[in-house]
């Protein structure tokens, strides 16, 4: 490559692994990495748990060492949003002025917070939870609140909420779906949220939508259900999913549907440019389907991916998906995709604190969700890693040693 190297846009886990893994590939042209946040590059997760009750402050959130950057030759700038991407020229043109010239163009842009379509949303008291900014401003909202209700049932939403009700605040979880994280997990393992977290004292309205946010002195006050009814809350917080941030590649012209279409090796419709985590859509062997998927583990493998091949090592992408959202005492885990599962097989229960669930493609199994058994799901991974199989009858034998199946005992 020549001097101008490749930039890679986005500092999240993808963007920042993508610029690592070049250097431990054996890269040794210009890195450059752009952040449009001016905080130094930091874990996400966290946010809605650990940092919003405190136990975590910005200084445990790096993604990297103070150094890593200067010591690994990464120009790493940040607060420098790109306005335009010049195919034509190969530069990626800033908002405040200026450009970057590349070789190779690595987007990852990630994902921002889907817009509720409701009146009343610029109230003060509301809130979605994307960045360290926005898990900040909830941290202090929750210090004043005393009535909180969470739109979206999601991994985000429930996390928010479990931490909510730590800390005292009374809780309603409004979810247009008829469970919890429908989209993401089996009929089963929704069940046994929906009991956890009435637990720890949440309120659920299943099956309506939010028609409005009402307030008193331009703070939110109550919260307008599609059947009419009316919540009381000073604040809210809105959990309803997230779209890729594929702006850029629009309006560049790159092929996009809900994420920035690429290639088995992660190339987009411009052969100069590859898109990785969140903002991407990608083909899964497995499914033969294009996926988005969000997740750390995505976001990181996919890097790696791009990176292997930007050093002449090309592989189609092909990790295996996994997932974790937590949620109180409670650890979910998911190792492989529930897309098109017919069957599921669960053991364990809400009076154990503990469940898993085996979801099969006819008789071949394709996902296994655990609940506080971590055991389960990293056998689970190595098991649909290696494409060991495990019949609906195994599945349902409470004797059946996971561990010991997936070391081949």
């Amino acid at each position: 490559m020549s001097e101008r190297g490749i930039v890679i846009v986005g500092a999240g886990h993808a963007g920042v692994q993508a610029a690592a893994s070049l250097r431990e590939d054996g890269f040794e042209g210009r890195v450059t990495l752009l952040s449009d946040e001016t905080e130094f590059p930091y874990q996400r997760p966290p946010l809605s748990k650990a940092f919003l009750k405190g136990q975590m402050d910005l200084a445990g959130l790096p993604l990297r060492g103070d150094k890593f950057f200067a010591e690994h030759r990464i120009d790493l700038r940040l607060g420098v949003a790109v306005a335009r991407i010049d195919r034509e020229g190969r530069r990626v043109e800033f908002a405040h002025g200026g450009a970057e010239p590349y070789d190779h163009l690595i987007l990852a842009t990630g994902a921002r917070a889907r817009v509720l379509r409701a009146p009343g949303l610029d109230l003060q008291g509301v809130h979605a939870l994307r960045t360290i900014r926005d898990a900040a401003a909830i941290k202090a909202a929750l210090a004043g609140a005393s009535r909180v209700v969470v739109v979206g049932a999601g991994f985000i939403g429930l996390e928010i909420a479990a931490t909510a009700r730590g800390l005292g605040r009374e809780v309603t979880i409004v979810e247009i779906s008829d469970r919890p994280m429908g989209r993401a997990v089996s009929p089963a393992m929704s069940a046994f949220f929906l009991d956890a977290h009435r637990g720890f004292g949440a309120t659920f309205e299943l099956g309506v939508g939010v028609s409005a946010l009402h307030g008193a002195g331009g703070r939110v006050a109550e919260v307008e259900l599609s059947d009419g009814r009316r919540l009381p809350a000073d604040l809210v917080i809105l959990g309803v999913g997230v779209t890729a941030e594929d702006a850029l590649a629009v309006e560049a012209g790159l092929d996009c549907a809900d994420g920035i279409v690429v290639d088995a090796l992660l190339v987009s419709s411009d052969p100069a440019i590859s898109a990785i985590g969140d903002c991407c859509r990608f083909p899964h062997a497995g499914l033969r389907a294009q996926l988005r998927l969000e997740s750390v583990q995505n976001a990181a493998d996919q890097a790696r991916a791009v990176a292997r091949r930007l050093v002449g090592k090309p592989a189609p992408y092909d990790s295996p998906p996994w997932f974790w959202s937590d949620q109180g005492d409670l650890k979910l885990q998911i190792a492989g995709l529930s897309h098109g599962v017919d069957h599921w097989v669960t053991r364990g229960g809400i009076e154990e604190r503990a469940l898993t669930a085996f979801g099969f493609l006819g008789d071949k199994l394709a996902v296994v969700e655990t609940v506080n058994r971590a055991g389960d799901h990293m056998a689970a991974r190595r098991l649909l890693a290696a494409g060991t199989q495990v019949t609906p009858a195994q599945a349902a034998d409470p004797g059946l040693d996971l561990r010991k199946l997936a070391l081949g005992r």
